[in-house]
């Protein structure tokens, strides 16, 4: 009878691991005009991305500003495969990203274990 506790308890902690990870909602937010970078979102990294999901108007210069506040080595890296962007982010500073995304649709970010996750979201 314990075995299928274990094993039942088990289960249910994968579940709710990946549940986590691949499935549960993301906070979004929109990209705040700025004066210099046409729009301007700063995402905080620590144990995640917040806001994991960034939405941004396509064709207007993308100022993305990664406040690592941590110094986890899963961490350390950001990749936006989709724009050729993988950049070292040093603990407990800022790293800023410029770049400017022609065509609506949805561009994944992710730490370059690939463990940590947020998206882009160009709309017209």
């Amino acid at each position: 009878m314990l075995s299928w506790i274990v094993l039942i308890a088990g289960v249910a902690a994968i579940a709710a691991v990946n549940w986590y990870f691949l499935m549960a909602p993301k906070a979004a937010v929109a990209a705040k005009a700025s004066a210099t970078a046409g729009q301007e979102v700063t995402v905080a990294v620590e144990g995640g991305y917040s806001p994991s999901v960034v939405r941004v108007k396509s064709g207007v210069p993308l100022r993305l500003i990664f406040d690592r506040k941590e110094k986890s080595p899963c961490s350390e890296e950001v990749v936006i495969g989709e724009f050729g962007v993988r950049r070292f982010l040093k603990p407990f500073e800022k790293t800023v990203i410029e770049l400017t995304p022609a065509k609506p649709g949805s561009y994944e970010f992710t730490c370059g274990m690939g463990m940590l996750r947020g998206r882009i979201e160009v709309q017209a």
